[in-house]
């Protein structure tokens, strides 16, 4: 199992937990509400066939109707046609966004079918859009961090005041590559989310009629495109100042949604880094305890340090080639499970092939210099390790 692999299904079976842990909590605070209305609707419902002296089934019947024809868009109150130009306008907006609020949705097979084709295009075309939107945002992130930082060297003394390299070559040097924590291009994105959210609900509020908890709930189901559907701006049939109105719920949105997608890739980069510290404890306990077991069962195994001090040496088994990033270790770091299993391998391999090549008939003989090399000596897989040594050192 590599490391990939590893974090694949650790990141899944987080997420599975995560959600397992949202239904529990969601459950227990939505259940008891959805509940008590289910009771009152019932109350209600037989009152209403009481006063009118109706059956229950009739009633039903001419309520499935109305369900029928709200998903079609028609409301007891009076709201604007779904599907003129401007209607049509704010669905298309929707769908290339992926908020997909549900509000209003094609009803003809033709509608649908051009949807299928024109969402792929138009979806695939916004992600685009939102990558692109992410990297000058990082960029003027990036370059405002930086002169932030220059500006901090120079009140220190550390850098000359003209920008030019004097006696702080070194730390020019090093602030050519410099690049801003993503912890703090998190906490901006933050801000500015939590910027824009507030003030778009400092709108909603007036003119929806909704209350301001209300709106700043809506701001963040349609920013993150999540799209619940339940409230949904610009949907009343008349407003005050009304263009004004609709080209400012357009630009928050679209503001909204690229902090926000801005955002989401920063946590998830945050959301790896955790996983692999996690990966990094459990391969170290992992391997402390293999080493300890492998230690009391064979004290001349080969250490993994002498197998990667030895990378370029030529052994006829595959399980020495490895990439150089899948090596590197720093300097006081346990011994991942992957160079422990190859070492294994190695020393293994060559006991097979000596022990082969003893059984033939012509096992290698030791040439003079390879005690003088200092190679020689040593018992079990350990003596093997040394004897092949030799003979590569002899070889070169």
């Amino acid at each position: 199992l590599n490391a990939d692999n590893a974090r694949f299904l650790l990141l899944a079976v987080l997420i599975v937990l995560y959600m397992l842990c949202g239904a529990a909590v969601f459950s227990a605070i939505e259940l008891p509400t959805e509940r008590e209305a289910k009771e009152r609707w019932e109350e209600r419902l037989e009152n209403f066939t009481r006063r009118h002296n109706l059956s229950r089934a009739e009633l039903r019947h001419f309520l499935r109707e109305y369900e029928e024809a709200s998903v079609a868009g028609i409301r007891v109150d009076d709201i604007r046609p779904r599907w003129d130009f401007t209607g049509a306008f704010y669905f298309v907006g929707t769908v290339v966004s992926t908020i997909g609020f549900g509000m209003t949705t094609p009803a003809t097979v033709g509608g649908k079918v051009f949807l299928i084709f024109y969402g792929l295009i138009g979806c695939a075309g916004t992600i685009l859009f939102f990558n692109l939107f992410l990297e000058r945002l990082i960029t003027v992130i990036a370059y405002v961090m930086k002169s932030c930082h220059e500006r901090q060297l120079r009140r220190k003394g550390v850098l000359p005041q003209n920008g030019r390299r004097g006696s702080g070559t070194s730390e020019v040097d090093s602030l050519a590559g410099w690049k801003p924590s993503v912890y703090y291009v998190m906490l901006i994105l933050c801000v500015a989310s939590l910027i824009i959210s507030c003030c778009a609900s400092a709108m909603y509020t007036p003119i929806e009629g909704w209350s301001y908890f209300d709106s700043l709930y809506f701001c963040f189901v349609a920013f993150s495109t999540i799209g619940f559907g339940d409230l949904v701006s610009s949907q009343n049939i008349r407003y005050e100042s009304q263009g004004l109105y609709r080209f400012g719920n357009f630009v928050f949105i679209l503001m909204g949604v690229c902090c926000i997608y801005s955002l989401f890739n920063v946590i998830s980069i945050v959301i790896k880094q955790s996983i692999n510290w996690i990966l990094k404890k459990l391969a170290c306990k992992c391997c402390h305890r293999c080493q300890r077991r492998l230690f009391h069962s064979r004290r001349n195994v080969v250490m993994p340090g002498n197998v990667r001090s030895q990378r370029n040496i030529s052994i006829e088994t595959d399980a020495v080639n490895e990439s150089d990033t899948d090596g590197r270790r720093l300097s006081g770091e346990m011994i991942s499970m992957k160079d422990f299993l190859a070492s294994n391998k190695v020393s293994l391999a060559i006991m097979q092939k000596q022990l082969s090549e003893t059984a033939n008939g012509y096992p290698r003989q030791m040439s003079s210099n390879s005690k003088q090399n200092g190679f020689s000596g040593g018992v079990g897989a350990l003596a093997i390790m040394n004897n092949r040594l030799a003979e590569t050192s002899v070889d070169r």
